[in-house]
């Protein structure tokens, strides 16, 4: 089996979400690839090459069929992947120096937040969270000693809408790496490295895997940035494959090999099948999401709906520049504290009270007890993930679940 699937330029992304990777090429090959789940591989006699498998936490068919394949989608020069999310955000911080700066936005997913504050602050990087919609603070809270540029657009979970060209320009500008967490949208809605963005991460659990059943994370590099030439301090270990690259690929892929915190390849082949249905699935959950956003905005339990397809968001212009939909996550706050958004996350019939994000079923959760204690999340803010059901049948269990704030023992007096 080869490394490398070279995937025609001139087919579109739908096609190359099928077909990158692995495309069934000679006689009698699958058209499903294959699962290797060897930890090992024999040696060619002339002895190992960059060409060749020979463990599996260097090198995988899978490992290398999804890589190829995100890469592709994405327009990217290379992909990385890694076990999870979190691996791969940790391989991000990793390129970083003891004393280095980074700006994160104010509104940021928790377990970055908690990365950061938890391990990264003791391990000497230092850190800012700003305002992530005002370039102007932006440039305002870096220092000499910045060197990477995190953004989360829209944010997790105030959907707040960065300007990703104009803050990945000033990053270019001053030298720093920019990278862009895209789990929210994926290559479907946006493509932050056409936007000047160096580097885009993935959660793959969400909405590359959409269905619940596998775990992951991805890099995706772009064709240039900073760290071709300043984070590869970092030597080859000694199982590093001859053709690691260089640049930001050659330290990423060091990292990957020496920490180990590489994907299995049975959730590699997951993802190389959920990818198959990967437009279909994200395009009918946006559609979804744009009528239930519309409804719950005009409904009289509900206090305010953060959705970059509604009107009234304060970053729906810049949004509808750089995104192709809107997206299938919607927050929004009830009328009431937290145990009346609780209460309407338990009474729905539908919906699944879960944690995460992007499957096919659509869930809902009361995100604040889902994140730290001094979370800044509002105590009433339910999070939800739109499905691929029936629009319809979505709305009626969200109606209905609203209506529970009118129990008598509700902590909410007026509605109207």
């Amino acid at each position: 089996m080869s490394k490398k699937k070279d995937t025609p330029p001139n087919w579109h992304p739908e096609t190359r979400a099928l077909h990158a990777g692995w495309h069934p090429d000679e006689p009698a090959d699958p058209v499903v690839p294959s699962w290797e789940p060897s930890t090992v591989f024999t040696h060619p006699q002339t002895g190992l090459s960059a060409d060749s498998w020979s463990y599996t936490r260097l090198g995988n068919p899978n490992r290398t069929q999804l890589e190829s394949a995100l890469a592709s989608l994405e327009g990217g020069k290379e992909a990385v992947t890694f076990a999870s999310g979190m691996a791969a955000v940790q391989a991000v911080f990793h390129m970083l120096q003891p004393g280095d700066h980074v700006l994160l936005p104010d509104d940021l997913y928790h377990g970055v937040r908690n990365l950061i504050l938890g391990q990264y602050r003791r391990w000497g990087l230092t850190f800012d969270f700003v305002d992530m919609t005002d370039i102007d603070a932006v440039e305002k809270a870096s220092g000499d000693n910045t060197r990477l540029l995190w953004m989360e657009s829209p944010s997790n979970p105030m959907l707040k809408i960065t300007d990703i060209a104009g803050l990945a320009g000033l990053a270019r500008n001053k030298g720093w790496l920019s990278v862009v967490d895209n789990t929210w949208m994926t290559p479907v809605m946006q493509r932050p490295l056409d936007l000047g963005a160096d580097m885009v991460l993935y959660s793959t659990t969400k909405y590359i895997g959409g269905h619940s059943d596998s775990l992951g994370g991805a890099l995706v590099l772009g064709d240039a940035g900073p760290g071709d030439s300043e984070p590869g301090d970092s030597e080859p270990g000694d199982s590093e494959p001859e053709d690691a690259g260089h640049g930001l690929e050659k330290v990423l892929r060091t990292y990957q090999i020496q920490a180990g915190a590489v994907p299995s390849p049975f959730d590699c082949w997951m993802l190389i099948r959920s990818l198959k249905t990967l437009y279909a699935r994200v395009r009918t959950q946006s559609a979804n999401a744009q009528l239930i956003a519309g409804r719950l905005f005009q409904h009289h339990a509900v206090e305010k709906v953060y959705y970059p397809g509604l009107s009234s968001h304060a970053g729906q212009d810049i949004a509808s520049r750089q995104m192709e939909m809107p997206g299938a996550m919607i927050s929004f706050q009830v009328k009431g504290d937290a145990a009346g958004a609780m209460r309407v996350v338990s009474a729905s019939k539908l919906i699944i009270a879960a944690t995460s994000l992007g499957a096919v079923e659509s869930t809902w959760e009361h995100r604040k007890t889902s994140e730290y204690a001094e979370s800044p999340t509002p105590e009433n803010l339910i999070r939800l993930s739109v499905g691929i059901e029936h629009p319809e049948d979505i709305w009626n269990d969200i109606d209905q679940s609203l209506d529970t704030l009118y129990q008598k023992d509700a902590n909410v007096n007026d509605f109207q």
